[in-house]
């Protein structure tokens, strides 16, 4: 009983179900499974069977693919409010094309796909949302595929940590800090170039007083210099 009301308070808090009707939202809670992954922790493998759907309430979640080569290319970080899984909701067919790590420890709320399909029939209201969401998700991965054709390494990884920024940065102490989820070789593959140039151009704007960082996050003094 305590796990339904831990699930019910996560989804009340979750803004993709804010319109929800109360008793909705106690239908879902009842449907709902907590799930608790610790860093590095793989969620599913390319190919997983694809019956869940996920909604991240705590921590940061990674995609990737591996190409043949074996290399890794990290497609998206997720944060907190997230819904993954949901590109898969409309075709019962296709398996997990990438793979879905765990940064940190996270916490998700997993619902079937047919419960939550049928939750989005009820409430046409929620599809919108939905879309909506996937909609700012491909935009977002189409301006980092011209930033990429376009710009140069210095050019995309402060970009890149614009976006961190933006996306997972907490106001501490008058400055933004990035909690450090990413290593020095994700930042590298995210912005298309090499660790060791990743690497030097952190280095360099560290020393332009632009940013700062250790193994626990990345602090930026001043967001708009940066930008």
């Amino acid at each position: 009983m305590a796990q339904d009301k831990s699930a019910f308070w996560y989804l009340k808090n979750f803004n993709l179900f804010e319109e929800l009707p109360e008793e909705e939202l106690q239908g879902l809670a009842s449907m709902t499974k907590m799930q608790r992954t610790s860093k590095r922790d793989i969620i599913y493998f390319p190919a997983s069977p694809s019956h869940n759907i996920y909604f991240l309430k705590e921590g940061h979640v990674k995609f990737s693919r591996i190409n043949e080569d074996g290399k890794e290319i990290i497609l998206d970080i997720l944060g907190p409010g997230e819904l993954f899984g949901e590109l898969v909701e409309a075709d019962s067919e296709a398996p997990r094309n990438e793979i879905a790590e765990a940064l940190d420890d996270v916490l998700i709320c997993t619902l079937n796909r047919n419960d939550f399909t049928a939750l989005v029939e009820r409430n046409p209201s929620l599809n919108f949302q939905i879309v909506r969401r996937v909609g700012l998700r491909l935009r977002k991965f189409e301006e980092r595929v011209e930033s990429l054709v376009f710009k140069d390494s210095a050019a995309r990884v402060k970009e890149l940590l614009v976006h961190l920024a933006e996306e997972f940065g907490k106001i501490k102490e008058g400055h933004i800090t990035i909690p450090g989820i990413l290593s020095h070789q994700d930042i590298a593959e995210l912005s298309g170039t090499s660790r060791q140039t990743a690497t030097t151009i952190l280095n360099d704007l560290r020393s332009q007083g632009l940013i700062d960082f250790d193994r626990k996050s990345i602090r930026v003094p001043d967001l708009d210099k940066l930008r």
